[in-house]
């Protein structure tokens, strides 16, 4: 892997206009020669020639100013990329680019073939992007700090973290930006097996943990392990954190002690951070989540390789369809698949009630209309078919084992026969190391994922937003996401014929289909869902 240069520190970064030196040749009139000459010094040119050496030297100095404009690069990020950006990291675009290749990259995006209807011509369509591309250019005050912070050797951040995989990445995104905070080294995270998912999965068994030190050497200090000097006696341990919590609160609560003891253990971190935070950490989001998070070696090329099975045979859909037993528990939600299974997901509910998670007191009736479950495979299939998805359509379906199991996606399937999943596309062997290993076989599914022409989730959630975001930063891949709350009417209306039924669909996700939206000031907008414009600016 190529080494990212830093020249983010060097005098042409600063300022591109360091080499043009006042080589104007009208300076040359405003320091004549005195005309004096020593009796003792011979004559060596006459006045004639005198007046060549001069349009002569006059000559050089101008050729040399042109090229000195032609060849010194000026960064087109000189400008700001938004109102909240600061001077950027890199002289031109190569900066970026070069921290683009160490990122997690879908396959190219497949051409519209001739043969296709005009429907089906606008369902693979991609969005343009509006020219939007990473710029992640950190402030001078960042980069300046970063010399002290990346040296840190006595305070120590060890995060534990827990949940399925996505849940554990914005958790990973957050404690780099925390230790960023309270200039400590981070320990890399401890991932504590989680009650449902029962994975025991470390670190390393899913990250490329090198390439996740060597990522954020400039920005954090990140250590494999604890130096024998920090007991885990001397540890702080901290379960307790308020929602929204900003830099400033950060510091006053624990960097104090921090100092003190130099080692602080942070659990139950999900979600506590503030989505709104400055520019430079809102940039080491980014960075951290879009490049230092890469998956571990096997499972890029095990992930890469059903990605190019999919893809070599034209474009095709990623579906994310969340119908793992867990999620009906949550949701509150009926299945769909009849009395006997909506009976099974009531008995454990009432066994571990804890696991409802929103709008406690509302009926499983209002739950659908309200946009609070997943939609199932029927509902699945006829939203893309109403979008122009046509019938031999590639599909990958994504997600844990659905409940019910193949009964739960017979009606997709039916729909769209080209439908294909990990278990179905790998071959002998290729997932029997992961069997156990829920979180490998997700990072599977995102790779997956990503490659797509078109990304639809079936629920909104952790892998919903980082599909959203990951997929607009590396090129702005098609990603709908389907108006619940508006379209599920239109489903039980049996007076809407098909052709009303499609076209109201359309019209529902005209504006949901990719294009880049901007991150307001809303503080459940997280900027590696919205990564338009703190970490992306127009070219």
């Amino acid at each position: 892997m190529a080494r990212v240069r830093n020249i983010k520190n060097s005098p042409m970064a600063l300022n591109p206009s360091f080499l043009l030196f006042p080589l104007s040749p009208f300076s040359s009139l405003l320091f004549s020669p005195k005309n004096s000459r020593s009796p003792r010094t011979p004559r060596l040119c006459s006045p004639p020639n005198f007046s060549l050496l001069f349009l002569s030297l006059l000559s050089f100095f101008t050729l040399l100013g042109f090229l000195t404009l032609f060849f010194v690069p000026v960064s087109q990020n000189s400008v700001s990329c938004s109102v909240s950006s600061v001077i950027p990291e890199t002289t031109d675009d190569d900066g970026d680019s070069r921290l683009l290749k160490i990122a997690m990259v879908p396959l190219p995006a497949h051409r519209v073939v001739r043969n296709m209807t005009e429907e089906e011509r606008v369902f693979w369509r991609q969005p343009d992007g509006e020219n939007y591309r990473p710029c992640l250019g950190f402030g001078i005050r960042y980069r300046r700090e970063s010399a002290r912070v990346t040296k840190e050797k006595r305070r120590f951040l060890v995060v534990v973290v827990s949940g399925g995989l996505n849940r554990v990445r914005n958790q990973i995104v957050d404690a780099v930006v925390i230790a960023r905070i309270l200039e400590a080294a981070l320990v890399v995270p401890v991932l504590q097996v989680d009650p449902v998912w029962g994975d025991e999965s470390g670190f390393s068994d899913i990250f490329d943990v090198k390439h996740f030190i060597r990522t954020l050497r400039a920005d954090v200090r990140v250590v494999s392990s604890l130096p024998s000097t920090h007991l885990v006696s001397r540890q702080t341990v901290a379960t307790q954190l308020p929602h929204h919590v900003h830099p400033l609160w950060i510091r006053a609560r624990f960097l104090k002690q921090l100092k003190q003891k130099g080692l602080l253990v942070l659990k139950v971190l999900d979600s506590k951070l503030s989505k709104s935070l400055p520019p430079d950490l809102q940039k080491l989001r980014c960075k951290a989540a879009f490049h230092a998070l890469r998956f571990a070696a096997p499972i890029r090329e095990l992930g890469n390789r059903l990605a190019r099975r999919m893809w070599i045979e034209g474009p095709y859909v990623a579906l994310h369809m969340r119908l793992e037993k867990d999620v009906w528990i949550r949701t509150g939600c009926l299945t769909g698949l009849g009395p006997q299974y909506d009976a099974i997901i009531r008995r454990d509910r009432d066994l571990r009630p804890e696991f409802l998670t929103r709008s406690l007191n509302m009926s499983h009736i209002r739950r659908g209309p309200a946009g609070l479950c997943p939609l199932n495979a029927l509902e699945m299939a006829r939203l893309l078919r109403a979008l122009g998805a046509p019938k031999a359509a590639r599909i990958y379906i994504a997600g844990g084992e659905p409940f019910g199991g193949a009964l739960a996606l017979k009606l997709l399937m039916e729909e769209f026969p080209n439908a294909a999943t990990k278990d179905t596309l790998a071959r002998e062997g290729e997932l029997v190391p992961y069997a156990n290993r829920s979180s490998v076989l997700a990072a599977i599914d995102y790779i997956v994922s990503l490659s797509s022409d078109v990304f639809v989730p079936s629920y909104g959630g952790n892998m919903a937003r980082a599909m959203q975001g990951h997929r607009a930063y590396v090129g702005h891949g098609k990603f709908i996401n389907p108006n619940k709350q508006l379209m599920l009417p239109f489903f039980e209306e049996a007076a809407v014929s098909d052709a009303e039924f499609r076209s109201m669909m359309k019209k529902l996700h005209m504006n949901l289909q990719g294009q880049p939206e901007l991150r307001t000031n809303d503080r459940a907008r997280d900027v590696v869902a919205y990564p338009v414009p703190e970490c992306m600016c127009k070219h």
